[in-house]
């Protein structure tokens, strides 16, 4: 486990030469787990909430210009960790007609000689990687890297000894780039050639101790199920997945929760050894409800921050965004596509719901940061599914989600002040709406402006006062 108590972000300029990109990746702060095993954090004690995005292709589909046009953007948007497969598959080639593997083999990966900045015929499928990866530490960004995607091992094609022989490469190659960060599995069950896969958590834990370690599991399941009590897994993830209500009712699925995400928090957030936990793609934005129907609605903006607000006001240490176009680099044309882009990767970054992602992170970081916990009781009159209000606290705020802007009532006392403060916080765009002053103590109920509907979210902040 990767716990800190204590060394600075330091920013250097946009497309240095690759030696000046690698030196980069070098000085950015380690990432670490905090001391109450809750939340993420540098290695200088600062918090640090995890807002990262699924651009799982962007190795095997962009050139470099393309990569940092990508990686640029989400920087503006406030995001700080990007989820990245490194082989989607095992014939993945690159943009530049790179292949990864010799003979589909991860135990040998193609490596040629040259690593020339200049000319893209004079380097390799994993000096692009290098690149991209040291690209985005100039720009604060973390990459976090799934060595090979879940399907690959589970249709036999990766045994325990290949997947040994591929991560002594991989960390021997990145683990002194402090911007990494190892998500074993890919959309997986863990049970599903599980051995491969704790094989894979013990060799990055024992030849890359500097790193923090999760696995990323299929749909409506979270790693604890198979790998809470692994001491190569230094925080828990989950995928609430990208089904409805109405869709989750699959017989062989133990855990039916719907659009619920908050649940799997809840459940996690109870386990020992404490750790943290976090949804690591949930629905996205503009795919159909259920991924395989291009006649279902297409998930919108508004639910999206539902599934973000839910999840962190439920204990989560951060939340992972994602958009159909973008995580998979979609251009008009491409084969081999999933679930029914609609517009390119370029215009999908400009999607309503990337930009709103960073109003949470910032309200987060707003209050003191590791002392939040959840809290339900601060509710008097909660309801189930979009009538859910979910509520978390520290010593002197409260906050409360409420998904379709229902009156609620809350009960106070359980935050510090005789008096509170209190604002509504518009999620769409984090302008404050003020609401007024009041005795911090009793039940009181709040109306959020606007009329109740799906996607009228709001924040109701509480702050101590004297």
């Amino acid at each position: 486990m990767k716990i800190f108590t204590h060394t600075g972000l330091l920013v250097l300029g946009l497309m240095l030469a690759a030696k000046g990109l690698f030196a980069q990746s070098a000085t950015m702060p380690l990432l670490g787990i905090s001391a109450n095993k809750r939340f993420f954090t540098t290695a200088d004690g600062k918090p640090f909430f995890w807002l990262g995005d699924t651009g799982w292709l962007l190795f095997g589909k962009t050139t470099r210009e393309e990569a940092a046009v990508y990686l640029e953007d989400r920087k503006q948007k406030g995001f700080n960790v990007i989820q990245i497969m490194l082989l989607h598959e095992l014939v993945v080639v690159n943009k530049y007609d790179d292949s990864a593997l010799i003979n589909r083999n991860v135990a040998t990966p193609k490596i040629t000689a040259g690593n020339n900045v200049s000319d893209p015929l004079q380097y390799d499928f994993w000096d692009h990687v290098d690149y991209v990866i040291d690209l985005a530490a100039t720009k604060g960004l973390y990459m976090a890297l799934v060595p090979v995607w879940g399907g690959n091992v589970k249709d036999g094609g990766v045994t325990s000894e290949q997947a040994k022989t591929y991560i002594n490469f991989l960390t021997n190659r990145y683990k002194n780039r402090n911007n990494i960060i190892w998500l074993n599995g890919g959309d997986i069950k863990g049970s599903d050639s599980i051995a491969v896969w704790k094989t894979i958590g013990k060799v990055l834990n024992a030849n890359d101790n500097r790193h923090l370690i999760t696995f990323h599991p299929r749909g409506r399941t979270s790693s604890s199920e198979w790998f809470h009590n692994e001491p190569w897994l230094d925080f828990n993830m989950f995928q609430s997945g990208h089904r409805s209500y109405a869709q989750d009712t699959s017989a062989n699925e133990t855990l039916h929760y719907g659009e619920d995400n908050w649940r799997y928090v809840t459940n996690d957030y109870l386990l020992k050894p404490t750790k943290p936990t976090i949804d690591g793609e949930p629905s996205y934005e503009d795919i159909p409800y259920g991924l395989h129907d291009s006649i279902e609605p297409y998930w919108k903006d508004y639910e999206i921050r539902r599934y973000a607000y839910w999840s962190v006001f439920a204990g989560g240490g951060g939340f992972t965004y994602g958009h159909n176009s973008v995580m998979q680099f979609y251009t008009p044309g491409d084969k081999g596509i999933s679930f029914y882009p609609k517009i390119k990767w370029q215009d999908g970054m400009k999607a309503p719901g990337a930009g709103q992602m960073k109003y949470l992170k910032k309200l987060i970081l707003s209050k003191s940061y590791f002392d939040r916990v959840p809290d339900q009781s601060l509710i008097a009159d909660n309801g189930e599914k979009y009538d859910r209000v979910l509520a978390t606290r520290g010593k002197d705020y409260a906050f409360f989600y409420t998904y379709n802007g229902r009156t609620f009532k809350t009960v106070l006392g359980k935050i510090n002040g005789k008096q509170i403060t209190a604002y509504w916080f518009n999620p769409k765009d984090g302008i404050k709406k003020t609401i007024g002053k009041f005795a911090n103590k009793g039940i009181k109920e709040f109306n959020p402006p606007g009329e109740k509907k799906e996607g009228n979210d709001w924040v109701l902040v509480l702050e101590a006062g004297t």
